[in-house]
């Protein structure tokens, strides 16, 4: 009997199809009518009961929308269309130029011209180290000047800059690190620490941070003993960075949510499993200029490591006294990175990413300058962090006093992140920022892994072209009067004009002098 009125019941529906699903779509909708009407937290939906849903939807798919229909190519924000797709097309070894002359505005305030020379530096006298048309070797070694056991000096001018796994999932982190082993650039750990994803042969740098990640005891406080064994397990580590700040959330302890922090990403950090990880906002191993230095001169001698900082630059006077203080003793960092207010790959407060710390030519210039009151700018190998993946804004760095620069997203982007800004909430759809194992199940490492290196690779070879043009072996021969700044209409100022200040000279003398402590080919 039962079956009977169920087949019955079967075939009236498939002869009235269009009046089922009628009344389907009929009651789905009046329940949710009755639930917007009933609802108290927003007074969109109870105002416009069922209607309102859309207004929710295109706020949620917004970014996305203006993304691909509204925006024009030099529009968005942090990256522009044009800026990806350079990043994109370089990764992927597609046509990276652009037809029909350029679209910048090339009269505006602050808009940088690179000098060409009338005679150029010939690509036929350029010679390589071990056969790479795109190595760009440091002219400084790490740890040189304070004589440290173990130097260090980068194969790479170009490095990927620290961004953690926890932040990042594990495929992108390594192909990250398998992308800097093939273009032979160091890969920073970012305030996350060591992990497995790290040891794919790259050269390495461990961040420390307030949490002291992977060397810290079961109170959260740093131990030496940690530190050490840690080191012991991941002999690529080259150096050590202590980072006191970082653009996006200066003063502020990384942010890892609660969704993010996996039992594995626990372990490494030696944190609770799907909780929120807020690190300090403060360092407990020191809290002035005189125990900092001495917390850099005690991982330098345990580990024979170089061991520099990171750092935005808001107030001068710890600048001012970090200066002097290694002036007096000879000690401190090896290196300073120095980060911008507009950098930034993760989570941070609203305030914090838009107003706290100075941008990266203002704070570096500030520094610098500071260095060079106390004659020990040469001391130091510098480090510019804060959208420096471009040619230009490199060389600007580098006639700015930089030494080596570190590049965080344009490096995401190299392994497929779209900018689609989710980076806070786990959800990134391109399985970049996030450890959600569905979504990362799209990002093939071996791929992503050789598209990080194409586009660190393309991008020192668009450094080295522009550095031939005017008249230069390496990048880091440029000075401020080789760059003309936009000051006013029909207007130009070189850099140091502009800056008040010329770049502590670099000796040169040919690419080829510059191999000395630079880790063999694996």
């Amino acid at each position: 009997m039962f079956e009977e009125l169920f087949i019955e019941y079967l075939n009236l529906i498939d002869e009235h199809a269009w009046l089922f699903w009628s009344g389907v779509v009929f009651l789905f909708l009046l329940s949710v009518f009755i639930h917007d009407i009933f609802q108290k937290k927003h007074t969109i939906k109870h105002n416009f009961p069922v209607v309102g849903h859309i207004r929710y939807l295109f706020e949620k798919i917004g970014p996305e929308l203006r993304q691909y229909w509204v925006a024009n190519d030099k529009e968005e924000m942090p990256f522009n269309r044009a800026e990806r797709s350079w990043v994109y097309a370089t990764a992927k070894m597609q046509n990276n130029n652009f037809g029909f002359g350029t679209t910048e505005l090339l009269y505006d305030a602050g808009y940088p011209i690179i000098k060409h020379s009338a005679f150029p530096f010939s690509d036929s006298k350029a010679k390589f180290i071990e056969g790479d048309s795109s190595m760009i070797p440091s002219l400084k070694v790490m740890g040189e000047f304070r004589n440290r056991k173990k130097l260090y000096r980068p194969a790479s001018v170009v490095n990927i800059s620290a961004m953690s796994y926890g932040s990042l999932g594990e495929r992108a982190v390594s192909a990250l690190n398998k992308g800097a082993k093939i273009a032979r650039c160091y890969h920073n750990t970012g305030e996350g620490g060591l992990s497995p994803y790290h040891n794919f042969g790259a050269d390495v740098v461990w961040q420390l941070g307030t949490g002291y990640f992977g060397a810290r005891d079961e109170k959260g406080k740093f131990s030496l003993d940690h530190f050490l064994k840690r080191l012991d397990a991941n002999p690529n580590v080259r150096a050590i960075e202590v980072k006191l700040s970082q653009g996006a959330k200066p003063g502020k302890g990384g942010i890892l949510p609660g969704a993010k922090v996996t039992k594995e990403i626990a372990e490494i950090r030696g944190i609770k499993p799907g909780q929120d990880c807020i690190s300090p906002n403060a360092h407990t191993e020191f809290d002035d200029v005189k125990s900092l230095i001495e917390f850099i001169e005690k991982l330098a001698s345990a580990s024979g490591l170089p061991v520099g900082i990171k750092s935005a630059v808001g107030e001068s006077k710890f600048w001012e006294e970090l200066a002097s203080r290694m002036k007096e003793t000879g000690q401190g960092p090896d290196f300073i990175t120095i980060d911008g207010g507009e950098g930034g790959t993760g989570a941070a407060p609203l305030t914090f990413t838009d107003h706290v710390s100075l941008p990266f030519k203002v704070g570096f210039a500030r520094v610098y300058k500071i260095f060079q009151k106390y004659e020990i700018a040469d001391r130091v190998v510098w480090i510019g962090s804060g959208k420096l993946g471009f040619p230009d804004r490199a060389i600007v760095a580098f006639a700015m006093g930089c030494d080596l620069i570190h590049v965080a997203r344009e490096t995401m982007m190299s392994i497929g992140c779209i900018q689609a800004q989710k980076c806070h909430t786990g959800h990134c759809p391109a399985g970049v920022a996030t450890q959600s194992k569905w979504l990362q199940a799209g990002l093939d490492v071996e791929l992503k892994a050789k598209r990080a290196a194409n586009y660190i690779k393309g991008f020192r070879k668009e450094l080295l072209s522009v550095a031939h043009a005017c008249g230069y072996e390496h990048p880091l021969q440029f000075t401020g009067n080789d760059i003309e700044i936009g000051a006013g209409l029909n207007k130009f100022k070189t850099l140091t004009e502009v800056l008040e200040y010329e770049r502590t000279p670099i000796k040169f003398t040919t690419m080829m002098d510059y191999t000395s402590n630079i880790t063999a080919l694996g």
